[in-house]
């Protein structure tokens, strides 16, 4: 496969049978093939999308001891800020040219949670940068419980068996900035290459060149998104999960061409995570003969918190 499908949401909403039917094996189809779909149809409205690149723009031009005072200690950058090449993709050493931010869930009916998760940071500077963020969250979470929805159809499981999962998950909304290059990287890039942890992503701001996908000939294609698209890919849970018949691609953010150093760069990705006590257990009707189980029983939590050591975010 050497292009990203794109398919179109309304399908899957729709009234009709065979939309949601058609919606579900193109879906299915693409995760089991290369791990990435282009979205259309999601429910982040234009107005969202133009006030939340409003924010996390005025955000980052914010001085540097501005925004360092929302670097929190000890929780493994769960929330609020993280500076310029603080983490790198796992197995490299180098930083991985970047700044971002973490708003993190938003806790409904559940104190018990409310005391485990980080509580997310209030910038007191950009009075809309919250506010933006948390609308912006809801719907991206929103659309993520539909496509798993679809992916549990096709998996011959009941259609909202994430469901439970997913409700107050441990998801992550993450803003990043990518400054523009002053002096030729050694052996940085943007992004080093690298699978994502979570179930799924779902990425706004694919739509110029740098976001590339590793294809099964270990060929790198680029992924560009039109501009009512979101990039959505298959996370390492959800893979070990299905006994890896749903992919979990290696991608990268490649430096841009030299003439274009000068340029920043914004995208932002949402990495839906279940809540933490979420088995990983291989599902049953993911093995067979040809398919025998793969991956040791583990917790969502548990191999989050092997990730995040590995990532250098938390200290073992």
């Amino acid at each position: 496969m050497n292009r990203i499908p794109s398919v179109d949401l309304r399908d899957f909403l729709s009234d009709d049978p065979k939309r949601k039917e058609k919606f579900t094996k193109e879906i299915g189809d693409a995760y089991e093939q290369i791990g990435f779909v282009a979205l259309k149809g999601h429910f982040l409205s234009d107005e969202l999308i133009d006030n939340l690149y409003a924010e996390i723009k005025k955000f980052f031009e914010l001085p540097v001891d501005t925004k360092e005072k929302y670097e929190i200690e000890g929780i493994g950058g769960q929330r609020g800020y993280t500076s310029f090449g603080k983490e790198s993709a796992k197995g490299k050493k180098e930083g991985d040219l970047k700044e971002f931010w973490h708003f993190g869930q938003y806790v409904e009916n559940n104190p018990e949670l409310e005391k485990v998760y980080p509580p997310n940071v209030m910038v007191d500077e950009l009075p809309g940068f919250n506010e933006v963020g948390k609308e912006t969250y809801k719907m991206l979470e929103k659309t993520a419980q539909y496509v798993l929805r679809a992916l549990a159809l096709h998996l011959d499981l009941e259609e909202t068996y994430f469901d439970k999962y997913i409700k107050n998950g441990n998801s992550i909304l993450r803003p990043i900035h990518y400054p523009p290059i002053k002096e030729e990287p050694k052996n940085a890039v943007r992004a080093a290459a690298h699978g994502d942890i979570n179930l799924i992503t779902l990425l706004m701001g694919a739509q110029g060149k740098g976001l590339q996908v590793q294809n099964h000939k270990g060929e790198w294609i680029d992924a560009i998104a039109e501009p009512d698209e979101l990039m959505i890919n298959v996370g390492d849970m959800l893979s070990r999960h299905t006994n890896n018949r749903l992919k979990s691609t290696i991608h990268q953010v490649t430096n841009p061409p030299k003439e274009l150093w000068g340029t920043s760069r914004y995208s932002i990705p949402f990495f839906m995570h279940p809540v933490s006590e979420m088995p990983l257990d291989c599902l049953e009707n993911c093995i067979d003969e040809e398919h025998p189980k793969q991956y040791d029983d583990i917790t969502a939590g548990e191999f989050l918190h092997e990730r995040l050591v590995e990532l250098g975010l938390i200290k073992k």
